[in-house]
């Protein structure tokens, strides 16, 4: 496969124009027809090595675990990322799913927001897990799970970005 380098200023022309054609003010924007994210479901290969990790070393606590209606078997198991929200896996036993991947349509990184105290405090507990991370721009940091899912903890409050609101 051969890529090629895009030439900056057309892309930020691009993106102007999108912005442009689609971006409302926020005073012109109709009200969502969603409550929210009542949970994003990934696949687990452990379920229990992922139990360790999200509820151990982030904090999320468990807070069900039953069978997954759609696969006999499986288990559909459940976390509190706060503000009413869950993070969700499957495990799938017996089928070779393989390893995770990034692929058009799939998951890039999933961004939890945490509170600044915590932020830091979960940075450390990650070292201390020997977490492999990154941190960026002082309120960010970048991991993956065991699965290889990409997370980040932002410290920004949940509708910023960076000290911008993008809601």
């Amino acid at each position: 496969m051969t890529t090629t380098t895009p030439d900056p200023a057309a892309l930020e022309t691009e993106r102007a124009r999108i912005r442009d054609t689609h971006l409302r003010p926020a005073g012109q924007r109709p009200a969502s027809t969603a409550r929210g994210l009542h949970h994003t479901a990934l696949i687990s290969s452990d379920v229990e090595r992922t139990i360790r990790f999200y509820q151990d070393v982030l904090g999320f606590p468990l807070t069900e675990l039953i069978e997954n209606r759609d696969y006999p078997g499986s288990s559909h198991f459940f976390f509190d990322i706060g503000n009413g929200n869950l993070l969700a896996f499957f495990d799938f036993p017996g089928l070779d799913v393989g390893p995770y991947a990034e692929v058009l349509g799939g998951l890039h990184h999933m961004a939890i927001s945490v509170e600044p105290q915590r932020w830091e405090a979960l940075v450390q507990r990650l070292t201390d897990a020997e977490v492999p991370h990154e941190v960026h721009s002082g309120v960010s940091v970048y991991f993956r799970d065991p699965d290889g899912a990409r997370i980040e903890l932002i410290a920004d409050p949940l509708g910023e970005m960076y000290g911008s609101s993008v809601l």
